[in-house]
């Protein structure tokens, strides 16, 4: 399956989605901030997060949906969590049980996984060194976003030292996550100009394993 490829598909990239090519399943982007923004804060959350999705390394999960990844900013204001569920309902359920571990939850928001294999993510649980968002402009369609990241893709060998790792773009267009290895602020801020766009803000990530407890 194309990295471009919704998630959503089973075969196929660019084209309509047939009905038979469906799955029950769905990406939702939550973005949490924690109730304490220090790294026992941020690890409360990530506890909650696996205690309320189907993760397989949280005993007794409810099975709400299951946790991909949740990226932490380094300075532990905000959680950027992607969940797999059925609904947005679903995913609804697993940000309502971080209860008083979260001051602010936005979201869930459906997206769709960009350059990279959700099969990978799951396999690898690897983190990110930087995040850029881009509020993207509301005259750009799904499908012209699509095509620009296409065509623009090549461009990130202009900038050697940043790797690209992966994107998730927001079924409304609203904007995307792109995430990023890189040695620090500046190699990143080059690559989009190789790439020809733009950033609205940009997180450095500080790394939790997901597979630690706060206990």
């Amino acid at each position: 399956m194309s990295p471009y490829a919704r998630h959503k598909l089973r075969f196929g990239s660019y084209g309509p989605e047939a009905p038979d090519e469906r799955c029950d399943m769905a990406l939702f982007l939550l973005e949490i901030e924690p109730a304490a923004a220090t790294r026992d804060g941020s690890q409360a959350v990530l506890d909650a997060l696996l205690s309320s999705s189907g993760d397989s390394s949280a005993p007794g999960a409810d099975g709400a949906g299951e946790l991909i990844e949740s990226q932490v900013a380094a300075d532990h204001s905000r959680l950027f969590t992607i969940v797999e569920a059925e609904s947005a309902q679903a995913a609804g359920k697993i940000a309502a049980a971080l209860g008083d571990a979260a001051s602010a939850v936005e979201g869930p928001d459906e997206v769709r996984l960009v350059g990279a294999e959700l099969e990978d993510i799951k396999a690898l649980r690897r983190g990110a060194g930087y995040l850029v968002e881009w509020d993207i402009p509301a005259e750009i369609t799904m499908e012209k976003y699509l095509a620009r990241k296409k065509a623009n893709a090549p461009k990130y060998a202009q900038v050697p030292e940043t790797s690209f790792l992966r994107t998730y773009v927001r079924e409304d267009t609203a904007k995307c996550l792109c995430f990023y290895d890189a040695p620090d602020e500046d190699a990143v801020v080059r690559a989009r100009e190789a790439v020809e766009t733009p950033i609205d803000r940009i997180w450095a990530l500080g790394a939790i394993d997901l597979g630690a407890t706060s206990s």
